[in-house]
């Protein structure tokens, strides 16, 4: 069942807080509708430490916040309404480069980042895949 990104926003809010599970803002992640900018046929993404990361916004407000500080004058933005699972399933490995979701990055204190790990990202194109899981003693 697809949601609005507010339940996202809300699961957000609370692992920054400190709380909530993060498998349930994964899953709450692939189950909502995110709003990502577009130029022309192409999503906006930005590349920052080796990740391309693909922008998606929980709702217009934060999209338009970002979209503030990105586009000149009043220029309109065209964007695309997608699943994160179709983000993360999808248009990630598409890419072919390491690549994660940022969701609402121009949100003080609201963005989060979903890298390219599994558990996100399919294990084909995740950074972590073959790892050996820790051992601790």
């Amino acid at each position: 069942m697809e949601r609005s990104g507010a339940a996202l926003a809300e699961r957000i809010a609370e692992r920054r807080s400190g709380v909530g599970d993060p498998r349930a803002l994964v899953g709450e992640m692939r189950r909502s509708v995110l709003l990502v900018p577009m130029s022309g046929d192409c999503l906006w993404s930005a590349r920052v430490g080796g990740v391309r990361w693909v922008h998606g916004f929980t709702d217009e407000t934060a999209l338009a916040r970002f979209v503030r500080h990105h586009v000149p004058g009043d220029e309109p933005v065209e964007y695309a309404a997608l699943l994160g699972a179709r983000i993360v399933d999808e248009i990630v490995p598409a890419l072919g480069e390491p690549a994660g979701l940022a969701v609402d990055v121009a949100t003080e204190d609201g963005a989060m980042f979903f890298p390219p790990v599994v558990g996100i990202v399919p294990e084909a194109v995740a950074v972590d895949a073959g790892e050996a899981p820790e051992v601790r003693a």
